[in-house]
């Protein structure tokens, strides 16, 4: 536990590489959905995997958790950790729109950037009433509904098919997650701006990886997301749908490590 601007965040840190891999996660988990990340990115590189504010084992605060506060929490978390070299910066879903904030803010740190399975695009209006809609109904009831809502979404049918542990253990972790943390990150989402507009001012090395069965950020909204970023590389994992990472990690993995060996 690592005491961050008031906050206790939760981090496994494991790894001794260069350059230190910084993995975040997405909403509503914690930093076990890259525990096959780490185990297999750990024996080359020093990965840091922390829970985000109200996630996991960190504190959890009321209120809104905006894209911006988490990355500032996670440059905080760095400065904490002593890591001074650039990082490459890994982020998922939510943890991905964390990235383009960490990059806006906090450039000097970051080395190069991979995004999974994330847009780039701010919410529609009625997608904004949602996100409040979930904020409001978790706080009433508690993450009990959570997986039935979102689970759907985020595995490939092939996934709930052959993957059940997969299933039941992010399924826990869901329910297990504090519901003001929950229904902060969900608003936090809800307001995140729109980085479109930004992304061919991206100067660092980034590789995009998207699920082939992904119906939160699709094949081709990610795809659009690279042709934006001058020199950036794209990948489509078979088999995978939201969380590509969990669903089908030697493709990631070796994908991951093909970008760094060259970055």
């Amino acid at each position: 536990m690592i005491d961050v601007a008031g906050l206790t965040l939760h981090v496994e840190e494991r790894g001794a590489g260069s350059p230190p891999l910084l993995l975040v996660h997405g909403f509503p988990l914690d930093h076990t959905m890259w525990r096959r990340q780490i185990d297999d990115l750990a024996t080359t590189f020093r990965v840091i995997a922390p829970d985000l504010r109200g996630y996991g084992a960190s504190s959890v605060t009321p209120g809104t958790s905006s894209m911006r506060q988490f990355a500032d929490d996670l440059a905080g978390l760095l400065d904490a950790l002593g890591v001074v070299e650039p990082i490459v910066f890994c982020g998922l879903s939510m943890g991905g729109s964390i990235g383009w904030q960490f990059l806006q803010h906090h450039r000097p740190r970051v080395r190069a950037m991979i995004v999974c399975d994330a847009r780039a695009a701010a919410d529609a209006p009625e997608g904004v009433r949602t996100r409040e809609q979930l904020a409001e109904r978790v706080r009433r009831e508690g993450t009990g509904f959570l997986p039935e809502t979102l689970m759907p979404r985020l595995f490939a049918p092939a996934t709930f098919e052959h993957q059940p542990q997969t299933i039941a253990d992010t399924r826990a972790v869901i329910v297990n997650t504090d519901p003001e943390g929950v229904a902060s990150g969900a608003l936090g989402l809800g307001s995140r701006p729109d980085v479109t507009a930004w992304l061919p001012q991206v100067d660092v090395p980034t590789l995009l990886i998207v699920g082939e069965g992904d119906k939160i950020s699709t094949v081709d909204e990610m795809r659009s997301i690279a042709e934006a970023i001058p020199g950036s590389e794209f990948v489509v994992i078979p088999g995978a749908g939201h969380m590509a990472p969990l669903e089908q990690p030697v493709l990631v993995n070796e994908a991951i490590r093909r970008f760094l060996s060259r970055v």
